[in-house]
């Protein structure tokens, strides 16, 4: 899919799974047990395998034109700052959601949100390195996984995203506006 294709909305491309199971029905502890488990857990084993395949290709590919030189840099950043994200979420977050105290969970919340357009920018900028992911006619296997854990890893975190905005902090939104 091309940049020009792609939906206004980057959360809206999510994988099918969050629209098809109703997430509302199981509650919030039910759904943060999901996140951690489904996301938290499967972010933290996909970004160093990807940091590691990125250097690679950059350093047997480097000197062509389509290699995306600067993903691996760009990934460890991101695998940064998600970390610290996930971990809010953990210490901050999720424990207060359960005590729905609006002076608690205003501002955790105003973060996370500011923080998830901070992760889709940089899904932005590997779409901009990767040309979409568009892989080079001679691939090699490294750079095709690679790619593939790319594409899996950016379901994986727009559906991360979309769970927490439009169901977790959904949930929250009336007590966090009349805050």
């Amino acid at each position: 899919m091309t940049q020009s294709e792609q939906s206004p909305d980057p959360l809206a491309d999510a994988s099918a799974e969050a629209v098809k199971h109703d997430w509302r029905r199981v509650g919030t502890q039910g759904l943060i047990a999901h996140i951690l488990v489904r996301f938290h857990q499967r972010h933290r084993e996909q970004l160093p395998e990807m940091i590691r395949l990125a250097r690679r290709v950059e350093v047997a590919h480097g000197e062509q034109l389509s290699c995306p030189r600067g993903l691996a840099d760009l990934l460890l950043a991101l695998q940064q700052g998600l970390e610290s994200h996930m971990m809010k979420e953990e210490q901050v977050l999720f424990p207060n959601l359960a005590s729905a105290d609006p002076a608690v969970l205003a501002a955790p919340i105003a973060v996370m949100r500011f923080e998830h357009e901070q992760h889709l920018a940089a899904l932005a900028q590997i779409d901009a390195l990767t040309g979409s992911l568009t892989l080079p006619a001679a691939a090699c296997n490294s750079w095709r996984s690679l790619y593939g854990a790319l594409a899996t890893f950016r379901r994986d975190l727009r559906e991360h995203l979309q769970l927490e905005e439009t169901v977790l902090f959904a949930g929250t939104a009336d007590v966090v506006a009349a805050a």
